[in-house]
């Protein structure tokens, strides 16, 4: 799919949505929507896909692309060929933007510890972009909330 959005944006389409699931005909897929856009002086947009059932790996590949500048555009949970459940990311990277992204990564099944994690990440500049339920390697199903801050050269968590 990754390599089907960077066509798209090379022919001027900008990633819209995103979603996973059953579709109408009850097959399992992952639909992206990307919209036409007149001239993009910058150039085409670069996507990347991440995929991981481990929130912390998800959480490492999120900091190592973000510091190539990639930004969040959305999230969902995804059936992968192999059987098992995938949180999937997509990133952007603008061709005349390089400025660096930290990201965070919360997974709980409980309200109340992810109200008080996002309030902690939210005291340290951290934004919430996106949320999904998702069956995690350890977890089980959890609400996975994925954050980012301007990274500053402090390091990531």
């Amino acid at each position: 799919m990754e390599k089907e959005m960077n066509e798209a944006a090379s022919a001027g389409f900008l990633f819209s949505s995103v979603m996973g699931g059953e579709t109408a005909f009850g097959g399992k897929e992952t639909v992206v929507v990307m919209g036409k856009v007149d001239g993009n002086p910058a150039g085409p947009a670069k996507y990347r896909l991440l995929a991981a059932s481990k929130t912390s790996t998800l959480e490492k590949e999120l900091n190592e692309a973000g510091r190539d500048g990639y930004s969040y555009r959305g999230v969902t949970v995804f059936e992968s060929a192999f059987g098992g459940r995938e949180v999937a990311v997509i990133l952007e990277r603008q061709a005349n933007d390089s400025h660096p992204w930290a990201y965070r990564v919360l997974a709980t099944n409980r309200t109340s510890t992810m109200e008080k994690e996002l309030k902690q990440a939210g005291a340290e500049s951290f934004r919430l972009h996106g949320m999904c339920v998702g069956k995690t390697a350890f977890g089980g199903n959890e609400v996975i909330s994925i954050l980012s801050k301007a990274d500053q050269g402090s390091g990531s968590k």
